[in-house]
């Protein structure tokens, strides 16, 4: 029977004008973006610190320090794809992956299979594993007042 493992990520970002507001390694047009060191992707480091945290490789601040000019305005793309990698060597794949961002606007929902695709891609896995999911803060505390937003991602890790 294979070891099967559970992962959770989680991430939050301001929202601030003149930032690019870049999920799941689409850009997506919005008059407010995410503030960050990095490019500042809530989805990519919600689903990076998920994969660490199943192959209990510790995580995304530890791997990839916001004090390092390294990562500065980096695409996030590359903290997934070392995770990726660092997982693979310890012998795990990933099974599916579920997301939930939570932002007040703009709406996602015309730029979620772009994301969904996009995603899997980094992932090296198939879009139907990968899932996206949008909810609002429904006009409640710092999200629901666009002043932030927020993602929530599991994954699951198998290893033979």
């Amino acid at each position: 029977m294979p070891e099967i493992r559970v992962g959770a990520g989680h991430d939050l970002h301001r929202l601030e004008p003149g930032h690019r507001l870049v999920l799941a390694g689409v850009e997506i047009p919005a008059e407010r973006g995410a503030v960050g060191h990095s490019d500042a992707d809530v989805v990519l480091h919600a689903v990076t610190d998920a994969i660490l945290g199943a192959a209990a490789l510790g995580d995304i601040g530890r791997l990839f320090p916001n004090t390092d000019p390294a990562y500065r305005d980096a695409d996030s793309g590359l903290f997934l794809s070392e995770a990726v990698r660092l997982a693979g060597l310890a012998g795990f794949e990933i099974g599916n992956v579920d997301t939930t961002v939570i932002l007040e606007e703009p709406l996602l929902a015309p730029h979620i299979d772009g994301m969904r695709t996009k995603l899997a891609d980094v992932l090296g896995i198939p879009v139907g594993r990968v899932s996206i999911k949008a909810k609002t803060g429904e006009q409640i505390e710092s999200i629901g007042r666009g002043e932030a937003l927020a993602c929530e991602a599991v994954v699951l890790l198998a290893r033979s």
